[in-house]
This record gives C-alpha cells, sequence and structure tokens, in this order.
C-alpha cells in the first residue's frame, strides 16, 4: 500500500474534513488505486517526446482591438431601474 490510513486521516485534517472510519477505509482504498495508477504512468518512456499544453495546435481566437464609439451613458442606464445622474443608484450594501 502506498498511503495509510494515518496518512489520510492527515490530509483530511488539514482540509478540515471530518471522516467516519468507513469513509477513511474507502478513501484509504481509493488514493492507493490512484497512486499506483500514477507509478505507472511514471514507467512510460517519455524520452524525446515535446511537452505540449494541447492536444492541437492552437492560435489565438481573440479579435484584435479595434477604438468604436462607446453606447452613450443614455443606452447604458435605459434599462436600470434607478439612477442618480449618469450611474447606477444601487441600495447600500455596507451596514
Amino acid at each position: 500500500m502506498k498511503i495509510t490510513k494515518a496518512e489520510v486521516e492527515h490530509v483530511a485534517l488539514l482540509a478540515r474534513l471530518e471522516l467516519t472510519e468507513e469513509e477513511a477505509e474507502t478513501f484509504t482504498g481509493q488514493m492507493d488505486a490512484i497512486l499506483a495508477y500514477v507509478d505507472k504512468l511514471n514507467e512510460l518512456d517519455t524520452d524525446g517526446i515535446v511537452p505540449t499544453a494541447h492536444a492541437v495546435p492552437m492560435e489565438n481566437a481573440f479579435r484584435p482591438d479595434e477604438v468604436t464609439p462607446s453606447i452613450g451613458v443614455g443606452n447604458a442606464l435605459a434599462n436600470a431601474p434607478k439612477r442618480a445622474e449618469s450611474f447606477f443608484r444601487v441600495p447600500k450594501v455596507i451596514e
């Protein structure tokens, strides 16, 4: 076993989680299976493989920045339930 029940309980304590004995046993088995799978992945020969962030080449999908006219204060506040001059009026939230 790669991880013990005591280690699972320690991690739960750090995460401020309360685990029952049954949950601790379940998570110990699950985390052990995860760590065994990671060990299996570490056996792979990855020499010569270029690290990638994406499986396919990606390009920037953003449009170029262009200056355009604003919608104006009147249109921006057209559906505002309350307004004060050129601002939205909202209820006070600080007590």
